[in-house]
């Protein structure tokens, strides 16, 4: 396995020194074939994605894993035309950050380069497979995908369409490369790859991350969890508000952007809850709340400390009613994973002080969290969503994927 692990990540270095000379508009139109590959192939694509959803279904895992592990129809159309917005975005790699000349006519430029070699380790969302496949060539980054176990047909699948797609385009090196080795191992001896692997970049749960960062000798780009609120502020316009709440937890659970802890101001809660419990009983979600909401809702479970820290991914909320906006900020900041958090007010005063003083990667007003998300910012999709500092923070698209190098000109000088 050692040997496997060696000559891939070889391989990758080698594919990232040509990779790192094509042009955009040679990128651009490899992309635009991929996405035309991956609907070209869909009902391929779709039952080998059923051999796993039916393996997930027998082992009895959560809905919330199969959800995430389902393809269709309408996701591979997300998948393709993500591809398609990627292509048409602007190449960041070349472009010049700041340029100036010295005094001794020295003229200094910093250039934007790929990173280089890029590992990613996720679980079981196959669309992550195509994503990174798209941001990270557009990028002039290698891939290399290690998904897991329970999505390795549906990742094989969409691996070997596009990489079909590529070799019709006539590039004769692999610019990215499938892990279809599905032992526990393979993920420890790639970790351990610092010379020939440049960053890595885990996508799962909590566990899988904790355990990348523990065991990796490569940088690592990370988000342990989507713990997202919402604070509804006293100034509020309740459809507004109503609409935002349950679209953040029902439009899609299973996602880190839905949101998990709903905050609300006590002047507003004997009117507003009641009217939201009404909106999410349709979605059969299940509240659960601290004392203050208990007394306005009854029959709802009350919450437990470790609830405020939790991350469901699943049709569950936890409500808290709070004094004031300086009440919600500290709990967020206290309880909250830096992930994306979000106000409804129509006072722009308390909106500018939650932005300001919630220390998250994504600060709303007056929007759904379910909007934290490469796509919806315009990035034509997303490498993952950071809640680092350094680097890179937020949903991380083309420009987060690259770094620098210094290019300095000059005429004969010499240094005396």
């Amino acid at each position: 396995m050692q040997k496997y692990v060696r000559n891939l990540v070889k391989k990758a270095k080698e594919a990232s020194y040509k990779l790192a000379q094509l042009d955009s508009e040679k990128k651009n139109a490899i992309l635009f074939q991929m996405a035309d590959y991956l609907l070209k192939n869909k009902e391929f694509i779709l039952k080998e994605n059923a051999k796993d959803v039916k393996a997930a279904i027998k082992n009895k895992l959560q809905q919330s894993f199969i959800d995430r592990l389902t393809l269709s129809d309408k996701r591979l159309n997300e998948m393709s035309n993500s591809l398609k917005e990627i292509a048409k975005l602007p190449d960041p790699v070349g472009k010049v950050i700041g340029e100036w000349q010295r005094p001794n006519g020295l003229k200094l430029k910093k250039v934007r380069i790929p990173i280089g070699v890029i590992l990613i380790i996720f679980e079981a969302r196959p669309n992550v497979t195509s994503d990174c496949v798209g941001l990270l060539f557009k990028s002039s980054n290698v891939a290399i995908l290690r998904g897991g176990k329970d999505s390795v047909n549906s990742n094989r699948a969409i691996g070997k369409i596009l990489k079909e797609a590529i070799r019709s385009s006539g590039i004769d090196f692999e610019p990215f490369f499938i892990v279809e080795k599905t032992e526990h191992k393979i993920v420890d001896l790639l970790l351990r790859e610092n010379e020939y692997i440049d960053l890595v970049m885990p996508r799962g749960g909590e566990a899988l991350i904790r355990k990348v960062v523990e065991n990796s000798k490569i940088p690592v780009i990370k988000h342990y969890k989507g713990v997202c609120h919402i604070f509804v502020d006293k100034a509020l316009d309740m459809g507004k508000a109503l609409r935002i709440c349950v679209n953040a937890k029902v439009q899609r659970p299973s996602v880190c952007n839905a949101v998990e802890k709903i905050l609300v101001h006590q002047d507003v809660a004997g009117n507003f809850l009641p009217l939201l419990k009404k909106e999410l009983d349709k979605y059969k979600v299940e509240i659960r709340g601290d004392s203050k909401t208990c007394r306005i809702l009854k029959g709802i479970k009350k919450a437990k400390d470790a609830d405020w820290f939790a991350e469901y991914l699943d049709l569950i909320v936890t409500i808290k009613v709070v004094a004031n906006i300086n009440e919600a900020i500290s709990h967020i900041n206290f309880y909250g994973s830096h992930h994306t958090d979000s106000i409804v007010t129509k006072d722009l005063s308390k909106a500018a002080k939650f932005t300001k003083g919630v220390d998250s990667a994504c600060c709303f007003v007056n929007i759904s969290t379910r909007f934290s998300d490469g796509f919806q910012f315009g990035l034509g999709a997303e490498i993952g969503i950071s809640t680092d500092k350094i680097h890179a923070r937020g949903p991380m698209g083309l420009q987060e994927l690259t770094t620098y190098k210094w290019v300095v000109e000059g005429d004969g000088q010499i240094r005396e």
